[in-house]
């Protein structure tokens, strides 16, 4: 796949990421690039500019000798590697590498072209800079997580490598890559920009939207197994609310449950006049998380796409300081390296996964409380009721996850401390936003795989196997093929793994 001449969407991210596709960058991009970083060299000869002959941050007022300008650059960067707490994912990395060469190939930042070369080659061979944790703040870019990318460029820190973690010196060395060289301004291009935040933010959207298209279908095959009305999803109903997600949401209902026999039709059932009784056995209206479906994941849905178009414009641009702007034949000092825009999206979107992980923990208590349901055994239980515990034991997971989802949703952008001797006086915590947003996801496809498991154990239950949309019935044979029902008592712990990583994998076509 090139780079370069077009915008980098979502879709594109998801091929490199998780499909593995080799890129190429355009030549546009490297010309770009090499005129940005002929002009810097020779428009700085006779100027004071930022982090090429000054100092950095509170310690810019202090001029550095030509002679020093290399080893600034690597100072800047070894000093910086102080992260600490979890290494990030192999597959977080890799984005955040993909993000910092897509913002660099801009030709706005003044570094040498062999950067952008060097990044590709790294990408494409699957090696991708150890990043830990904690450490960034989001203002002056990821400084300290994107300092870890730098230290490995130069051949210095480390590397992931197909899941196992290398010197990079010694990766370099194996795999024939030659370690980037210093020319003037490499070390701060690098580092002072938006892309760990955004790089872990791509990964966050693209789960998000499986886990919305997840809650779809789930949402759908317990409607139908409740034999529900299907006013609440129709088109009618929901086209009267003036919301793109709520409609696309009832839409893919409707279609999924087209040739339902289960479905019940309010006009065949409750609109003939032939009821008399004073008291109706069956609910008038289903309960919320029944009924309430298209408005509920509406929200979530089109607060991910908001969160998805700020995030893509953060993405495709140039987020670091100074901007070097060949154009205009001058450098600009600001603060395009303030991750606002992402540590604000990123808040929205652990907040909308959240509330997508208390639907689903209302859906699985439903479907396991045979007095709200009244069809179901007591936990669907599949078993001799007081002797086996059907599915009791993993709603508890389900209802604690939740539960630190609920925790983990207090905003980190509002969470603005004073550092860098007060240079960096207010900041956007954007990598915290990011990565605690990661974890609310992770935690929500686990209580997906909670509620598939009992989705199926409800559909074994009332042996309605074959009465099933054409759509639910294929994706219940295919669960199953992997998912046994539970009977007898046993362990779970590792079905919910396997569950968990078949949820991850799969893609709907809705």
């Amino acid at each position: 796949m090139q780079i370069g001449v077009n915008k980098l969407e979502l879709e594109d991210l998801a091929k490199i990421i998780f499909e593995n596709n080799t890129i190429e960058i355009s030549e546009e991009s490297i010309e770009k690039v090499k005129k940005s970083f002929d002009f810097l060299v020779s428009f700085s000869t006779d100027k004071i500019i930022y982090g090429i002959n000054t100092g950095f941050g509170p310690m810019a007022q202090y001029r550095i000798e030509d002679s020093e300008r290399k080893q600034l650059q690597l100072n800047l960067i070894r000093s910086h590697c102080s992260g600490s707490g979890k290494a990030i994912s192999e597959i977080h990395s890799k984005a955040v590498l993909i993000s910092r060469l897509n913002t660099l190939k801009l030709g706005y930042s003044g570094i040498h072209p062999s950067a952008i070369e060097l990044m590709k080659n790294m990408i494409n061979q699957e090696i991708y800079p150890v990043i830990y944790e904690h450490g960034g703040v989001g203002a002056s870019g990821d400084l300290v997580q994107l300092a870890h990318v730098a230290l490995a460029l130069i051949g210095e820190g480390e590397v992931w490598n197909k899941g196992v973690i290398y010197k990079a010196k010694k990766c370099f060395e194996k795999k024939n890559l030659k370690p980037l060289d210093i020319h003037i301004r490499e070390g701060l291009a690098i580092m002072n920009g938006t892309s760990a935040m955004t790089g872990i933010g791509i990964v966050n959207l693209i789960q998000a939207k499986k886990l919305a298209n997840l809650s779809i279908v789930l949402s759908s095959m317990i409607n139908e197994l409740l034999g529900a009305y299907e006013d609440h999803f129709s088109l009618e109903l929901n086209s009267v609310k003036l919301h793109k997600g709520q409609i696309d949401v009832a839409s893919k209902m409707k279609k999924i449950l087209d040739d339902s026999s289960m479905i019940k039709h309010r006009y065949e059932h409750l609109y003939n006049g032939k009821l008399t009784q004073e008291v109706f056995e069956e609910k008038v209206q289903e309960y919320y998380s029944i009924r309430c479906v298209p408005q509920i994941l509406g929200a979530i849905i089109d607060t991910i796409s908001t969160c998805e178009e700020i995030v893509i414009n953060e993405l495709n641009s140039a987020n670091d300081n100074p901007i070097i702007d060949v154009a205009t034949q001058n450098v600009y000092h600001g603060g395009n390296f303030h991750g606002d825009y992402v540590a604000l999206e990123m808040d929205k979107l652990k907040l909308a996964i959240t509330k997508l992980s208390m639907l689903m923990e209302r859906q699985l208590n439903y479907l396991l409380n045979d007095k709200l349901n009244a069809k179901l055994a007591p936990f669907i239980n599949l078993g001799k009721l007081g002797f086996n515990f059907g599915i009791q034991g993993i709603q508890f997971t389900a209802t604690s996850t939740v539960a630190e989802n609920q925790t983990l949703s207090t905003s980190s952008y509002i969470h603005s401390i004073p550092n860098n001797n007060d240079n960096q006086d207010i900041v956007s915590m954007g990598a915290n936003a990011a990565l605690i947003a990661s974890k609310v996801i992770e935690n929500t496809f686990e209580v997906c795989s909670i509620e598939l498991i009992a989705v199926l154990q409800a559909i074994d239950s009332l042996k309605i196997q074959d009465k099933l949309s054409s759509f639910n019935k294929d994706f219940y044979n295919e669960a199953r093929a992997i998912i046994p029902a539970i009977i007898e008592d046993k362990p779970t712990f590792e079905l919910l793994r396997t569950v968990k990583d078949f949820l991850k994998q799969k893609e709907f076509n809705l």
